[in-house]
């Protein structure tokens, strides 16, 4: 019996239109998510977050005493910072970058990361309204971290599964290892948080962490998730807007390695060894991304405000004083306000402002090439957030160590400095992205 041959099927190569229809099409619906992304985490940052801040701290000012809010509110305005607007910048540029900047050959679904942006914040938001309003907090609070971290594992999933275009290198470049870092950082976060979460839900009668866990935990979540990842951007991105030169890469890796090791001190509970190390990976990345280093170019401020090289070079002042000020709260007999300026310091000085200086840089183009609103607005943002930082961390010191009783009235004038700059930065993101797109001009194909 005979086999009749197989019919042959030609695949007819694109055509520079079909080509362009289909980058032009992708790059639209990246542009989208990302604007979803970067949406929601405005809100947590305006609402949950900021907000709820300065209530804390309007309080705390008029009652002179920082344990007079509840652990629980304190905590549900950290979590709406770091995850919800942190967070969620970190997993929308994600999304839209990372693919792109290791050339992945074969794009994720856009569907899976939807519905993980859906995911997270809904876990975010669930968690918020368990620590505020305490209603059925038992199980709400164990099922927003697993919705959190099932959302993160879809993320990673998606950015991580296919290989880069240029198949042939042997290693990956040094910064994207620094986000890998961040990234097992935040895995490591959201596994201990539902850990955390599951044992108060059963052997706790409130759902605020015990101070001593808080601290191990904020320690993970600051050092290990949100440093790396912005150290990791830094290398990528500042020799471009700076103009400086490349990163030293070697050393750059050592102060990832000094600071997994402090962080793990940390977690164990050995803080005035875990604070000494981590000033010393703070110095050492600083010297290796070249921060103060004289600039081999011209900084690329086009389209943002001049003052853009100065503040980036603020946020590491920062993240040093943030070091320092830990060492100190670890060494003395009465740290809680020095913990807490710390603290303020990182998040704040150190990583709100890298958000407010690359994000007003980056988000703009990603976004379906647009331009930035207004640069005046980004620097009064800069500014005023500059300003509040400031103001809170002098007043914390004073304050809470007893040094100055009148800084207790700073504090609710730096929260409505800090109030006034995210409203710009808010402000000033949301009037980009609905200005018209310029993605469909610059992806025009050269016919």
């Amino acid at each position: 019996m005979s086999h009749s041959p197989l019919p042959t099927i030609i695949v007819e190569p694109e055509t520079p239109l079909q080509i362009f229809e289909r980058t032009s099409t992708r790059e639209l619906q990246l542009s989208r998510l990302l604007v979803f992304f970067i949406s929601g985490g405005l809100l947590f940052m305006l609402l949950p977050g900021t907000f709820l801040g300065v209530w804390n701290l309007i309080s705390i000012s008029g009652r002179r005493a920082a344990d007079s809010i509840s652990p629980a509110w304190i905590q549900a305005h950290g979590h709406a910072q770091v995850l919800g607007w942190i967070g969620s910048f970190i997993l929308g540029i994600g999304y839209y970058a990372i693919p792109k900047l290791r050339g992945s050959l074969k794009p994720f679904a856009l569907r899976l990361a939807w519905f993980s942006g859906t995911l997270w914040m809904a876990g975010v938001l669930t968690r918020w309204a368990a620590n505020v309003y305490l209603w059925h907090w038992q199980a709400l609070l164990p099922a927003s971290a697993a919705m959190e971290l099932a959302a993160f594992l879809i993320f990673f999933r998606a950015v991580s599964q296919h290989k880069p275009q240029d198949s042939g290198k042997a290693k990956l470049e040094t910064w994207v290892w620094v986000v890998i870092a961040g990234t097992v950082g935040l895995l490591a976060t959201l596994l201990l948080n539902l850990g955390a979460c599951l044992w108060l839900a059963f052997r706790s009668g409130g759902p605020a962490f015990p101070p001593n866990f808080d601290q191990r935990f904020l320690i993970l979540a600051a050092w290990g998730f949100m440093v790396p990842f912005v150290w990791g951007f830094n290398a990528k991105w500042l020799p471009v807007f700076l103009g400086t030169p490349p990163p030293y890469n070697w050393l750059l890796r050592l102060a990832v390695a000094v600071q997994v090791v402090g962080i793990g001190l940390g977690l164990a509970g050995f803080f005035r060894v875990t604070t000494a190390l981590l000033l010393g990976a703070s110095l050492l990345a600083t010297i290796a991304l070249h921060i103060f280093a004289q600039p081999e170019k011209a900084a690329k401020t086009k389209g943002i405000h001049s003052s853009f090289p100065f503040f980036v070079r603020s946020a590491y002042v920062w993240l040093l004083i943030a070091a320092v000020l830990g060492i100190w709260a670890a060494n003395t007999t009465n740290p809680s306000g020095i913990w807490g300026a710390s603290r303020h310091a990182l998040t704040v000085g150190f990583v709100a402002m890298m958000v407010f200086c690359i994000g007003q840089r980056v988000l703009p183009a990603f976004s379906g090439m647009r331009l930035l609103f207004s640069p005046r607005l980004m620097f009064f943002g800069l500014l005023f957030l500059s300003l509040g930082c400031a103001v809170r961390v002098g007043a914390e010191v004073l304050a809470y160590q007893e040094i100055a009783p009148a800084a207790w009235r700073w504090l609710p004038y730096s929260a409505i400095l800090e109030l006034v700059a995210v409203t710009a930065l808010a402000v000033n993101l949301i009037a980009t992205f609905l200005q018209p797109s310029t993605a469909s001009q610059s992806l025009a194909p050269k016919l």
